[in-house]
């Protein structure tokens, strides 16, 4: 594949099968590589399509990164200092931000944002429901009511369509999330934002390099904020990051992070360690080219997938030019499947060889929001008709069927090679080509 980075209108012409071999140079099969096949399932005893492993994940080198953390190390310097302002600067650079700010985490990301935009009590906060806990969790902990936004099933991201109607006198801010490194429809959410004077916090925390009309996810909104977990594309087991442009906003975020050293904004510890610095700066190094290789093998796949009855892999909004892929999202139809539901599909594609899960629960549903708005301090800040209020946006009919039919594969699986993504998708056709075995 030509090492050029695919635009979106290369992406739109890579998913129909003609185009697909000019793109990416092979011949594609009518069916996903797997038409005709006909033989037992490897969950009925059969030859599975694939034995060996995925590239694994994180990736460390130890002659490249290892001396960076030895030096951090031995310098007896191990709590936040210069190289975590390196890695500060470096990775504002990256996105194409003025400022970043390391965190411990991605949540202590998303309440620094949160505190420093002064979302708390009283306000509302438009969310989506179809994401990682956190990212309602935080609006929770801020004191303020999480506003549910359904979602749109064909994206797996939050429905703009859907904002304007949930917008009352005490709405605040939207919180998009970029979930799986899909970007987000911020053209519209930041209009809607513009027209009722709402500000914006971009939970970019799986979308590292991701990218809308050629500008970073992170940085389309008011503040961007990064998570740095284990399994993350840039990793350094926890960690996170708040990115602006506005000085004096991020001059807040700075105090209400290290609070005592500076500045008379009320606030936590929440510091990024040196040797976390340390690994982040090794493990940058290889993003760039990991997050490509992810993009490119995301579009082969998809082109083969949309040849398969009953699988319709995810769309992508006008003016992505890139998608960070922490998974890759497609929907399953049991009825092209001889009725198997999907937890079926899912046991017969890993006994294939091929890891998958099936994504998100209805976060919408989480009894952990009915139990802060049932708690003492909630009943005392909050009158019975807001919270009231709050409890019916829960209702999200598109985000809780897209739970029942979302299956993933993990972003390590598309590190791999395009023999690796035929076996991928070879497997899905074996399986709907041998269906009656799911029975």
């Amino acid at each position: 594949m030509d090492a050029a980075r695919f635009t979106r209108r290369q992406f739109v012409a890579a998913t129909s099968l003609g185009s697909l071999a000019a793109v990416a140079g092979r011949s594609v099969p009518a069916r996903a590589a797997a038409s005709g096949v006909t033989s037992k399932l490897a969950v009925r005893g059969g030859t599975p399509v694939r034995t060996k492993g995925f590239p694994g994940w994180p990736i460390w080198d130890k002659d490249r990164d290892e001396p960076q953390v030895v030096s951090v190390l031995r310098s007896g310097v191990w709590s936040r200092s210069k190289v975590v302002a390196e890695f500060e600067k470096k990775y504002a650079e990256l996105l194409g931000a003025k400022r970043c700010l390391a965190t411990t985490h991605g949540t202590t990301a998303l309440l620094t944002a949160l505190n420093t935009l002064d979302i708390g009590v009283g306000d509302e906060v438009l969310v989506g429901p179809y994401t990682f806990v956190a990212s309602v969790s935080v609006i929770l902990l801020s004191g303020a009511l999480p506003i549910m936004v359904d979602t749109d099933r064909e994206t797996f991201l939050v429905n703009p369509e859907k904002m304007e109607a949930k917008i009352t006198p005490n709405t605040r801010a939207i919180l998009p999330v970029h979930i799986y490194g899909l970007p987000a429809d911020m053209d519209r959410i930041n209009a809607i934002a513009r027209k009722h004077n709402l500000v914006v916090l971009e939970d970019a925390c799986q979308a590292w390099l991701a990218e809308l009309n050629g500008k970073k996810c992170g940085t389309h909104g008011n503040l961007g904020c990064f998570s740095f977990q284990n399994s993350k594309h840039l990793t350094c087991g926890e960690g996170g990051a708040v990115v602006g442009n506005d000085d004096a906003v991020m001059d807040r975020a700075v105090s209400y992070h290290n609070f005592g050293h500076g500045g008379s904004r009320l606030g936590s510890k929440c510091r990024m360690t040196e040797f976390q610095a340390a690994i982040l700066l090794a493990q940058m190094a290889r993003l760039e080219e990991q997050t490509q290789r992810r993009w490119e093998n995301a579009v082969y796949l998809t082109a083969k997938l949309r040849e398969i009855p009953g699988i319709t892999p995810h769309r992508l909004y006008d003016g992505v030019t890139r998608a960070a892929y922490h998974l890759y999202p497609f929907r399953y139809d049991p009825q092209e499947f001889n009725g198997a539901p999907r937890d079926k599909f899912i046991a017969a594609l890993r006994a294939e060889g091929i890891p998958s899960s099936g994504g998100y629960g209805r976060l919408n549903k989480a009894a952990f929001i009915e139990d802060t708005l049932s708690s003492r301090n909630f009943q005392r800040m909050y009158s019975r008709d807001q919270l009231d209020h709050c409890r019916a946006q829960i209702e999200c009919p598109d985000n809780d069927l897209l739970c029942s039919e979302a299956v993933c594969f993990s972003q390590r699986l598309l590190l791999g090679t395009k023999e690796d993504m035929d076996d991928i998708a070879a497997a899905i056709g074996k399986i709907h080509e041998n269906r009656e075995q799911l029975a």
